[in-house]
């Protein structure tokens, strides 16, 4: 572990003293406004430029879709007086984003996230349209007109945007575009966010350091790559130093009378703030915010397995698993005659799960691999690994490798949705001897057990997949629970269409 914490104390400690006991006083830093150079990249994706980039396109798309609507290929040429209205598509539609918060700067964003308000925002605004068209306009537009129009600008803005954040996610990727970011509290949780952002550089945050004025010991402090710089308090001259543009806010040894007026003076500096919240594990996105004079209180709003949402979850579970079933009986009738022709065994490989409130099944698997040998002894994960993939000897076939390379082989898990074990979406279920170690070494293991199974889940669309660290599967997993929702079951299907286009092993 590196460490300049002693040394940047010291030289603040050393200035104070040189000024009261004669000694030539230590120049530091101390500026009053920031100024950080920035390449025009990263100015135009992840600077104030972004700011621009967003709102500039949206008018540009909008006002093409509104121009190639009124010079439709085959379709009478509109007149002004009577298509007038739809000059109003670009403010309208984009005042009604900003409500929604699409111009809201965010620090990963997902397209899948954007599409219902942007689909809202556009539908009403072409709606406004149609309506000012007809009451104060010299007529209707009449309904291709509207449907070119609703098409257009829904499919030039969406592309638009999806174009921007694809260019901004791989120029954040490739190092060409991050923000140095500063990590108030050195602890667990601190080394918890360096790390995840350290591993996922498409947040577009770079750890530069922490800032805590009783850190971790280091023996304890594991792999911690950014150093401890400081204490809180020489956060003003240690972003000077750095170049940093923002800060989060997490456990820290210092009160908060301390960290309040910290968090102000970074808003001064033009600094952006982040904070990971007490109680961040109960956190949902249904927290219920309220007041009790000048004191906030957020009500937490937890999931509910067995209340009636969960209900109609498992009724489209079946619903979709028994017409995907219908929909795929060539393909998996085809990978039957593969694998039986491939090597001698059953088709159909079973395993003991665990699934909701402990309850055990069989998990159904097309087999990848040929039969063990007698003497084959039992895999054990290394620790803090959890088990899958290639476990032991590789064993598997030809058809094996191609089956497990796409996910085919969880193919026949659609049988374990419809006879009610499984869900499409969920934690994936674990061996019965493995629940026991994980639920002993794991806080909150037993917590996948509150829902079903699934055949995907909120951490494998994230490449937690085969041999990877359990406590990132545990805190993915438990996220989903906590976050629990149709539209988020939607989202991960989505994303599990995309990543079986990337290889599982």
């Amino acid at each position: 572990m590196t460490s300049v914490y002693d040394g940047s104390a010291r030289a603040l400690d050393d200035a104070e003293q040189g000024a009261t006991s004669g000694a030539t006083p230590i120049s530091l830093p101390r500026p009053r406004t920031r100024s950080v150079r920035q390449s025009p990249i990263a100015w135009l994706l992840d600077g104030p430029g972004w700011m621009l980039t967003r709102p500039v396109s949206d008018f540009l798309l909008l006002s093409a879709a509104v121009l190639w609507t009124l010079n439709w290929p085959g379709s009478p040429t509109i007149s002004l007086t009577e298509g007038w209205p739809l000059v109003l598509l670009p403010p309208i539609a984009m005042v009604l984003l900003l409500a929604r918060g699409m111009y809201r700067r965010r620090i990963r964003a997902f397209v899948l996230d954007s599409v219902a308000p942007m689909v809202g925002a556009i539908s009403i605004a072409v709606m406004t349209v149609v309506l000012l068209s007809i009451y104060v306009g010299d007529g209707g537009l009449g309904g291709s007109v509207t449907a070119h129009l609703w098409v257009l600008a829904l499919v030039g803005t969406g592309g638009g945007r999806l174009i921007l954040l694809l260019l901004q996610r791989q120029a954040r990727v490739r190092g060409l575009v991050s923000r140095a970011t500063l990590i108030v509290g050195a602890g667990q949780v601190g080394m918890r966010v360096a790390r995840r952002l350290e591993e996922n550089p498409q947040y577009g945050l770079r750890p530069v350091g922490f800032l805590d004025a009783d850190p971790i010991a280091p023996a304890h402090a594991g792999d911690r790559e950014a150093p401890v710089l400081g204490r809180p308090a020489d956060l003003e001259w240690i972003a000077s130093m750095t170049g940093a543009t923002h800060v989060v806010f997490a456990f820290s040894a210092d009160a908060d009378e301390t960290l309040v007026p910290l968090a102000r003076r970074c808003e001064e500096l033009g600094l952006e703030v982040s904070l990971v919240p007490r109680l961040f594990e109960s956190v949902n996105d249904r927290f219920q915010y309220e007041s009790l004079g000048g004191l906030p209180l957020l009500g937490l709003r937890s999931t509910d397995p067995k209340g009636w949402q969960f209900a109609v979850k498992h009724a489209c579970d079946r619903i979709v698993a028994a017409l995907l079933l219908t929909l795929l009986a060539p393909v998996l009738a085809a990978i039957a005659i593969f694998v039986r022709l491939e090597s001698p065994g059953p088709v159909v490989f079973r395993q003991r799960r665990v699934g909701r409130d402990g309850h055990e099944f069989d998990v159904f698997k097309f087999r990848s691999m040929r039969l063990p040998p007698s003497d084959d002894g039992d895999f054990k994960p290394s620790r803090g690994a959890a088990p899958g993939g290639v476990e032991g000897t590789d064993r598997r076939t030809r058809v094996g490798k191609f089956l497990r390379r796409t996910s085919l082989d969880e193919l026949p898990q659609l049988f374990n949705v419809l006879r009610g074990d499984m869900s499409l979406v969920g934690p994936r279920p674990e061996r019965p001897e493995f629940v026991d170690l994980f639920k002993r070494d794991h806080d909150r293991y037993s917590d996948r057990h509150r829902v079903k199974s699934g055949i995907t889940g909120w951490a494998q669309v994230h490449g937690l997949r085969g041999q990877t660290s359990l406590a990132d599967r545990v805190e993915w997993d438990n996220y989903y629970i906590e976050h629990w929702s149709l539209p988020l079951d939607a989202k991960i299907l989505a994303m599990t269409v995309i990543a079986v286009f990337k290889a599982a092993e």
